[in-house]
């Protein structure tokens, strides 16, 4: 069934639905009455004469430039193509595919004076397939992310550059062969297409949606390098975690419990005279506060991004009155800083799941530490075992440490000052997607070294839904019993923690 477009009620699952399944969308009828309201209000002023920026004003620094009647249209056409400055590795079908969608959501809220044609063009384009090939790069993220939505604009009008079908094309051709009627441009159109937010946005839903399932992950492989150290959870007794009530925290600590109930291998040491260690290091200890405040930032960061989903951020927008007349207002809710700071806080997130995820492989592979052979190989010396995994593993959190570098504070001024404090919100968001990559990597190699040690403390068994953790792990990766190259061992199961088979474990129901 379609999803239908009112401007105010756009979910992250329906967003989801469209950018990765192919989900159809519409326009709602009370959208569209909307539209033509306010689209009036435009006309009327376009009419009259009067003066309003973006309608018949120049833009940016060239704002106090009046443009005559007779050039509306071509200002629009003008605007899309000079925007149109973007570089870099083109935007995933996906990400275009958000943007595509959230900008006709927020057009379809009625207050950028745009006439109903534009949105059901875009939504046109989701359905057939015809996705602008946006570059990554551009966009400071005020006045919104003017480049990359130029190139999609450039498509609707019947220019630039399309895939459709698998094939580049002339955006022209592409809407020719999906049967898509290119839009002449109207006063303000063009403005209104490309004054918003809708790239960070999209770039930012996408990487949330993947790091809420990575902390589930973390949490399992946490669990099972719990038992391959022989650490005890009585930190995470439910106590302790309402004494400093984070849910994160708390949902983590559940988690962890669960996981590794019936454990055998937690009762061959539960005896005080079997094991001499009072408190664990923190990376196992302090599980529950470090990956509850990820899960924690994670929760702010998705709500001020659904926020964003049904916001108009667009200017200027257009205010109707009850007796039809309206207000042109002139105001920056194009500005990105909500969104940039919220990538930020997802960045931190993602570098501390990588951090602490890293200090468990180095617990395991180091034999001062793990009380199990040197690397996790059964004949060290004459095999290296998992040492170099942990090598890769401390490279790629270093390397997100780095890019964990916030970007929200960092502005250039652009537009001959005029645009004198930007967000920088679309590189803070476009960087998420590496570090997700490299987070895989690393939770792929602990959990890796978690069962190596889980099968060394053998025929111990670990908790019962832990091991189907374990399982899933085995089945994609043998035991190391000699020297074998991991490569392909890490990109198996990071493929398995890319497609959720790990973070589902955890919301499996519980059998009776």
């Amino acid at each position: 069934m379609s999803i239908v477009l009112t401007g105010n009620d756009l979910t992250f699952s329906q967003l989801y639905a469209v950018a990765l399944r192919h989900e159809s969308v519409s326009l709602a009828s009370e959208a569209i009455a909307r539209m033509k309201t306010s689209r009036a209000v435009v006309d009327r002023l376009v009419a009259s004469g009067e003066t309003a920026y973006g309608i018949n004003t120049g833009f940016g620094k060239l704002a106090s430039v009046r443009i005559s009647p007779e050039q509306v249209r071509q200002l629009q056409v003008n605007l899309v193509r000079s925007h149109a400055c973007g570089v870099g590795t083109p935007l995933s079908e996906a990400e275009t595919r958000a943007m595509i969608l959230l900008r006709a959501n927020a057009l379809a809220k009625g207050l950028s004076g745009v006439r109903p044609v534009v949105v059901e063009t875009l939504c046109a384009m989701a359905n057939a397939g015809v996705h602008p090939v946006i570059p990554s790069q551009g966009s400071v993220g005020a006045s919104g992310d003017l480049a990359p939505l130029a190139h999609l604009a450039q498509v609707v009008i019947g220019e630039g550059e399309a895939c459709y079908k698998r094939e580049k094309l002339p955006g022209a051709e592409a809407l020719k062969r999906a049967g898509i009627t290119a839009v002449a441009l109207e006063a303000k159109e063009g403005l209104s297409l490309l004054n918003g937010t809708q790239g960070m946005l999209a770039l930012l839903s996408l990487a949330l949606r993947e790091a809420d399932a990575l902390v589930d992950t973390a949490d399992i492989a946490a669990a099972l390098s719990l038992d391959a150290l022989r650490g005890s959870p009585g930190a995470f007794d439910a106590r302790i975690m309402h004494a400093r009530a984070y849910p994160g925290a708390a949902t983590t600590a559940r988690n962890l419990a669960h996981l590794n109930e019936g454990s055998q291998i937690r009762e061959s040491h539960r005896p005080a005279d079997k094991d001499s260690r009072v408190q664990d290091a923190y990376s196992l200890r302090c599980t529950p506060q470090v990956h509850g405040a990820v899960r924690d930032s994670l929760t702010q960061a998705n709500e001020m991004a659904l926020v964003e989903l049904n916001s108009a951020t667009d200017n200027p927008l257009v205010f109707v009155k009850e007796n039809g007349t309206g207000d042109i207002v002139s105001g920056g809710n194009f500005h990105g800083q909500p969104l940039a700071m919220a990538a930020d806080q997802a960045a931190v997130a993602i570098a501390t799941l990588s951090g602490i995820s890293e200090r468990r492989i180095e617990q395991m592979t180091n034999p001062l530490t793990s009380m199990l052979p040197a690397f996790l190989t059964p004949d060290p010396g004459l095999n290296s075992g998992f040492m170099i995994a942990q090598v890769t593993a401390a490279a790629l959190t270093s390397e997100n440490r780095a890019l964990a570098t916030p970007h929200s504070v960092d502005s250039i001024s652009t537009s001959g000052n005029q645009e004198d404090y930007v967000s920088m919100g679309m590189s803070g968001a476009r960087r998420l997607e590496r570090m997700l990559d490299n987070l895989r990597y690393i939770l792929a190699i602990e959990l890796l070294c978690a069962c190596q040690g889980i099968d060394l403390l053998a025929p111990l068994q670990t908790g019962a839904l832990a091991k189907k953790a374990y399982e899933a792990v085995r089945a994609a990766s043998a035991k190391l019993t000699t020297d074998r190259p991991l490569a392909p061992d890490i990109n198996a199961v990071a493929h398995l923690v890319a497609t959720g088979a790990f973070a589902k474990i955890l919301h499996e129901p519980t059998p009776p």
